[in-house]
């Protein structure tokens, strides 16, 4: 197997392994652009804000099964690092069958709580009943996202980006053909984007299931237990940590998105374009960050800790160069970016608020980068508890500011919440990661 995050000059390594992760990642949400697009313009306004109404909610059941990958795959990393293979394996089918117990459990929780749930976030009254259609169809296929998601932060651990990516298009180009075909040709409306992304998925993750086990099994270690409670513990240490800081922005949007509700119909159909949007952008800077933990990791178990402060630059020059594009295109692009989701009926005030927050927005998109790239590092090296905080503090930021001056100052109030709470983020993780470095990286975990 191939150890070319411990060998390779950092920059080279990185981008290496972060290409794969992150067109696959753009793949990952296409699916969900598409449900919005083809709802927007074959449903209608209504369709589209019962998407948007869910999107923050289904999104954090995603950033679970993300967040917990990518903890798992510290540990898997570690040991493949150091070259520790029967163990290695010992975890890998740990984490497994933890993801699935939990995956099953979240999938029940959210059949039997979506309506109250939906009610809870101030959904309109009159797009409720769609937008729990949807929320229940997407949990019956929970199971297969998580599978998904831990198989490809497994194959990541070992360094390998580039057969998650080959997955993803297949899952990607499916969506797009059955969303079309359903919606459009069968007429099953907002349930037929639903079912779409169900079979995409759930085929997608039974596939990679099988031909990643089928290449676990070549590695020869002789007889490994398929599950060790110290490794669990080790592994939930890690991915829960993990978890809220994937999860942070997502549960920002939750529960600001009871504050742009309130606002009506048209404000939360923009609003929930722009939202696609964002998430669309920042999946490569996470997917960026995921690639630096992973680097991390395997130079600690490699001994290998001089590489560390130099991924970390790497990381952070991609970071500025892709922020300063992405910019440039919002600028240019802002309008026609939001018009794609809607059709010739969407009113003017849907559409405006799309675009004043996009306006907003992608000038800060450099502060969450940043972050994500040194809260990488600080997992990479099982030290979680600072960033873990920092992320608790940004969520409080937003959804405090949100909550209590939206209504007295306008929903723009949402939009200045969200770059203040990145950047807070960022000063804390910044401080504690030069504290550790001075010490040279010591290890806590």
């Amino acid at each position: 197997m191939d150890h070319y995050l411990t060998k390779d000059t950092p920059s080279k390594a990185i981008s290496r392994f972060a290409l794969p992760m992150v067109v696959g990642s753009l793949f990952q949400q296409i699916y969900s652009l598409v449900d919005s697009a083809v709802v927007g313009k074959y449903v209608g306004e209504a369709g589209l804000a019962s998407v948007g109404a869910s999107f923050a909610l289904t999104t954090i059941f995603i950033c679970i099964g993300v967040g917990g990958g990518a903890g798992a795959s510290v540990l898997i990393a570690r040991y493949f690092g150091s070259r520790n293979y029967k163990r290695m394996k010992t975890a890998i089918f740990t984490s497994m069958i933890g993801f699935l117990a939990l995956s099953l459990a979240l999938s029940a929780f959210g059949l039997i709580f979506s309506k109250k749930l939906m009610a809870f976030l101030q959904t309109p009254s009159e797009i409720l009943d769609m937008a729990v259609l949807y929320l229940n169809i997407y949990f019956y296929g929970l199971p297969f996202l998580f599978m998904y998601n831990i198989i490809s932060a497994l194959y990541q651990a070992l360094g390998e980006s580039k057969i998650p990516l080959y997955f993803l298009i297949f899952s990607s180009v499916l969506n797009v053909i059955l969303d079309v075909y359903f919606v459009r040709d069968l007429g099953m409306g907002l349930a037929g984007a639903a079912y779409a992304t169900l079979l995409a998925q759930g085929l997608s993750a039974i596939f990679s299931f099988f031909v990643f086990i089928k290449r676990i099994r070549k590695i020869e270690t002789g007889k490994t237990k398929i599950f060790d409670k110290k490794e669990l513990g080790l592994i939930s240490r890690l991915a829960i940590p993990s978890i809220v800081q994937q999860s942070t922005i997502t549960i920002g949007q939750l529960l600001v998105q009871s504050v742009v509700n309130s606002f009506g119909v048209e404000i939360l159909a923009g609003f929930s374009a722009a939202i696609r949007v964002e998430s669309l952008i920042i999946v490569p800077i996470t997917s960026l960050g995921n690639a630096v933990s992973s680097y991390t990791s395997q130079n600690v178990g490699a001994e290998k800790l001089n590489r560390l402060a130099k991924g970390l630059r790497a990381s952070l020059m991609m970071v500025g160069i892709y922020s300063f594009l992405i910019l440039l295109v919002l600028k240019i692009k802002s309008v026609d970016i939001i018009a794609f989701f809607m059709n010739e009926n969407s009113s003017e005030s849907a559409i405006k608020t799309g675009q004043t927050y996009l306006d907003f927005i992608g000038f800060f998109f450099v502060l969450v980068g940043s972050k994500h790239c040194v809260d990488g590092v600080l997992r990479g090296l099982g030290d979680v508890r600072v960033f873990t905080l920092a992320n608790i503090i940004n969520l409080f930021i937003r959804v405090s500011l949100s909550m209590t001056l939206a209504h007295k100052i306008g929903v723009e109030m949402v939009w200045y919440a969200v770059p203040l709470g990145w950047l807070v983020n960022l000063i804390i993780s910044s401080i504690y990661y030069q504290i550790i470095k001075k010490d040279n990286f010591s290890l806590k975990f």
